[in-house]
């Protein structure tokens, strides 16, 4: 499950991580993106719940100095040693320029300078090295972990995905459907060992379809109209499907967009139906060859009724697909 739940206070969520282990959850992701930091969350929930495995989905290369990234992870990994994977990724303009005063340039070459890095810096060793987007003078981790955890890489198309395939211990993958994923794992060849496979996957359990789709409509317009993930899609094959809203998009009409997501993109992106039906659709990832697939819970209309008691009845509905 990706957490922090929305609604839910930080400070109440010793209930929601037990109630996510009692329900057969095996793992909590974290966003970073402009509500709680990735790592606060996950800090929390390995003081909580020590048997939850933890993840970040991921942490943006540009938005902290190498440095403080490798101290960050380092210090998770200490806290829930064995337990902590580091997904990073590149993230989008607007979070890393606008919101962060950060240039966006050359977010692959970024991306691997920083993936070579925290593997050289969370082993312990000395970092002394002209990389080809920053430079890193005599870094050397005070307390590096006993267990280094796993890095992981956000990827969307062949370059990023080829990275991962190289250089990284696994993949996170976001904003695809299940029919997508085999397009998808065949750019990363034959994995090696250990090699692992994390999707991040929208879920509104909710039997209001019109609710769910409203919803996945602005998510969708809000998401693949971004440069990155409107040629992931492009790349999927959905130019013809997605071209309206594209267009729509480019011209200014931002509810003619929403208008244009036909249905079928939305079902097959944001998962809604009942928890057992979505629960059943989550697991159509895991057949697919998805090693790890995070939820991202979406606001339905029982959860903004009934709060907690439809929390509370939700998790362990939900849970099903992790127990299976």
């Amino acid at each position: 499950m990706t957490v922090p739940l929305s609604g839910i206070p930080l400070a109440d969520h010793a209930a929601v991580y037990a109630a996510l282990d009692q329900a057969g959850f095996t793992d909590v992701w974290s966003s970073e993106v402009a509500g709680a930091d990735a790592f606060t969350p996950l800090a929390l929930a390995a003081a909580w719940q020590p048997g939850l495995r933890l993840g970040t989905a991921i942490t943006p290369v540009f938005t902290r100095g190498p440095g403080l990234l490798a101290m960050t992870a380092a210090a998770l990994a200490e806290t829930a040693p064995g337990r902590f994977a580091l997904g990073i990724g590149a993230s989008s303009p607007v979070l890393v320029r606008d919101w962060n005063a950060v240039r966006f340039d050359e977010p692959f070459r970024r991306t691997r300078d920083v993936l070579r890095f925290l593997r050289a810096a969370l082993r312990g060793e000395t970092v002394d090295e002209v990389y080809d987007t920053f430079t890193v003078r005599r870094f050397t981790l005070e307390r590096p972990p006993a267990v280094p955890p796993p890095v992981l890489l956000a990827a969307l198309r062949p370059g990023m995905l080829h990275l991962a395939a190289a250089e990284a211990d696994g993949v996170i993958l976001n904003w695809l459907a299940a029919d997508d994923v085999p397009r998808a794992l065949a750019e990363l060849g034959d994995r090696r060992p250990g090699f692992e496979v994390v999707a991040r996957i929208f879920v509104c359990p909710t039997e209001d379809a019109a609710h769910a789709r409203a919803l996945g409509r602005r998510l969708i317009t809000g998401y693949l109209t971004v440069p990155a993930y409107a040629a992931f899609h492009r790349w999927l094959g959905r130019e013809a499907t997605l071209g309206p809203m594209w267009a729509a998009w480019a011209a200014g009409d931002r509810r003619g967009a929403a208008a244009a997501v036909p249905d079928e993109v939305v079902d097959a992106l944001v998962l809604h139906g009942s928890p057992e039906h979505c629960a059943a659709q989550v697991r159509r990832y895991a057949d697919a060859g998805v090693d790890v697939p995070v939820m991202g819970l979406l606001p339905t209309p029982e959860l903004a009724a009934s709060g907690a008691e439809a929390l509370a009845t939700l998790i362990p509905r939900l849970g099903i697909a992790a127990e299976a």
